[in-house]
């Protein structure tokens, strides 16, 4: 389908601003994947916050000239779609890591994340990053892991008289 000026300048903005906004972007070739799959693949991605884009190359080239993602335009050849990740770095690797499990034609090309580009052997380190409730969970357990180290130490002289007792109770009667 021939694509007007006016529709071309369209789509190169819409990625631009997708792109300003993402924290990460994967690139992966869709060559094989029914229409069915793709459809799938979309929907999941809408679940997760991952806008999924199929773009020709030279706009997505000129799209991603001036953001953090501009180092993906070396590997934009065939027929490849981009997942850009809106809230969570991870997001956008663990959706294309789960979903190429189960359908082994999809191909992960590269991928980035804040302007650096990652061979697509570094999907699994990013897919494996924690989601931000999950940092703010490990964070707080090492914030209050001394805390709590100390009330255990504080409490534990009490708590053994307290068994000494007991068991002094216990052999008396």
């Amino acid at each position: 389908m021939t694509l007007r000026l006016e529709d071309k300048k369209a789509i190169v903005a819409e990625v631009n601003a997708v792109a300003n906004s993402a924290i990460s972007a994967v690139v992966a070739d869709y060559r094989g994947l029914t229409v069915a799959e793709m459809t799938e693949l979309r929907a999941k991605a809408r679940e997760t916050r991952v806008d999924l884009r199929v773009v020709r190359n030279t706009l997505a080239k000129r799209a991603l000239q001036d953001t953090n993602f501009s180092c993906l335009s070396e590997v934009l050849t065939g027929p490849l779609f981009m997942a850009f990740s809106l809230d969570d770095p991870g997001a956008a690797a663990r959706l294309l890591k789960k979903f190429a499990k189960e359908h082994d034609r999809l191909t992960v090309k590269a991928l980035s994340v804040d302007g650096q580009l990652l061979a697509a052997d570094q999907l699994t380190a990013v897919a494996e990053l924690p989601t931000r409730d999950e940092a703010l969970a490990m964070l707080m357990g090492v914030m209050i892991a001394p805390i709590s180290k100390l009330v255990r130490t504080v409490a534990e002289p009490h708590t053994k008289l307290v068994r000494t007792v007991a068991a002094v109770r216990d052999s008396k009667q």
